[in-house]
């Protein structure tokens, strides 16, 4: 495998809009996200399977409806979607980043548009080498 230049656009600048479909389950909608459709506590998730095209709206407390739990550290609001996910056959056994867009007064994500797998903000620690190793 050959060297691959980084495109900085693939990555969400600081304070971007991002939505992520983590592979839990879990669909994160950061701050920048939220606000762009008033940050509601409940919203509806719609989907237009031809588009494939998800959309979150605003909504009062209903069976239809999620509530969304917003973080106070990150202030990322989530919601639990996996039955969701699973009766639209939205595949997510990786994290996957996308760049939300309003439409309709919705926040929407499109599937098959630009999104960027996303690995946890856990890494394993390495320790660095010291001279005693490098003698070996």
């Amino acid at each position: 495998m050959g060297f691959e230049v980084f495109d900085q656009r693939r990555t969400p600048m600081k304070g971007a809009p991002s939505v992520t479909i983590q592979k839990s389950g879990l669909i994160s909608i950061n701050s920048a996200a939220h606000a762009l459709i008033d940050a509601p506590e409940v919203i509806e998730i719609l989907f237009d399977p031809d588009r494939q095209v998800i959309a979150f709206r605003a909504a009062e407390i209903s069976p239809r409806s999620y509530r969304l739990r917003v973080s106070s550290s990150s202030r990322q609001a989530q919601v639990a979607a996996v039955s969701f996910l699973g009766h639209y056959r939205i595949g997510h056994s990786t994290s996957r980043r996308y760049e939300p867009f309003v439409e309709e007064g919705m926040l929407c994500i499109d599937l098959q548009g630009p999104s960027t797998q996303v690995h946890g903000n856990r890494t394993k620690t390495v320790r660095p080498a010291v001279e005693e190793d490098r003698e070996h």
